[in-house]
């Protein structure tokens, strides 16, 4: 029977910043269809490791795998072309346009003229923002224009989502949304979450990988890893016996 290949995989990821070691042989696998949260206080390495995951940066050393297919070292734009949506913590949307037109123009790269239409009222279902698709993306709240990169993201139809920070300086009402919409997504596609807001994560994860000093800690489900008094430490700055 042959070995069943993970959506996503690093084995033994490195990233070296002159004499700093941000991530330290990381190896990490993701199945189909999983949610994914990647937590850790400040510094631990998880944004690192996003960066590489998403071509931001190219690791010192290891591999990074999509369905097989090597990904380590190839830019953004190749990464999403094989599927790989990724949202950073800053919107990267079109001020000046508005949410349908924003959605459309990803849209129309995955879906072709009979389709794009109900592609993308489908999407903005799902982002729950049917009723503000004729606003101009910039005068929207940062909660909604958060929303809208996701929606372009999806738009793109990726197998995996990568969301660095997505409820970020959002209000409550706002995170509770976008818990709701990445549950949602959840149902189709991968997701992989990085975030320190332990109480947004409550909100939508499953499985859990800590990381700590550039390496993962722990892995585990949810109520595992909050009972954990390691990771409670770790949270409260304290200092973690190996």
């Amino acid at each position: 029977m042959a070995e069943l290949v993970p959506l996503l995989e690093t084995r033994d990821l490195t990233m070296r910043f002159g004499g700093v070691v941000a991530n330290d042989g990381v190896t990490f696998s993701l199945g189909e269809m999983e949610l994914r949260c990647l937590i850790g206080p400040n510094g631990a390495g998880k944004s690192t490791f996003f960066k590489m995951l998403t071509g931001q940066l190219v690791p010192t050393s290891g591999t990074i795998a999509f369905r097989g297919q090597p990904v380590a070292g190839r830019p953004s734009h190749e990464i999403a072309r094989m599927g790989i949506g990724i949202k950073t913590q800053v919107p990267n949307v079109f001020n000046g346009l508005s949410v349908r037109e924003n959605i459309w123009l990803s849209a129309r790269r995955a879906a072709t003229p009979r389709t794009v239409k109900g592609v993308v009222d489908e999407i903005l279902e799902k982002i729950r923002l049917t009723q503000r698709a004729s606003a101009i993306v910039g005068q929207l709240s940062h909660g909604q224009r958060q929303w809208v990169e996701i929606g372009t993201v999806l738009a793109g139809d990726p197998e995996l989502i990568l969301l660095d920070e997505p409820a970020a300086g959002m209000t409550d009402e706002e995170t509770h949304r976008t818990a709701e919409i990445i549950r949602e997504i959840n149902l189709t596609r991968a997701i992989v979450v990085v975030e320190h807001d332990m109480e947004f994560i409550k909100m939508i994860a499953r499985k859990v990988t800590v990381f700590h000093q550039g390496r993962v800690m722990m892995e585990d489900d949810i109520g595992t890893v909050l009972a954990d008094p390691r990771v409670r430490d770790v949270y409260l700055g304290k200092k973690v016996a190996a």
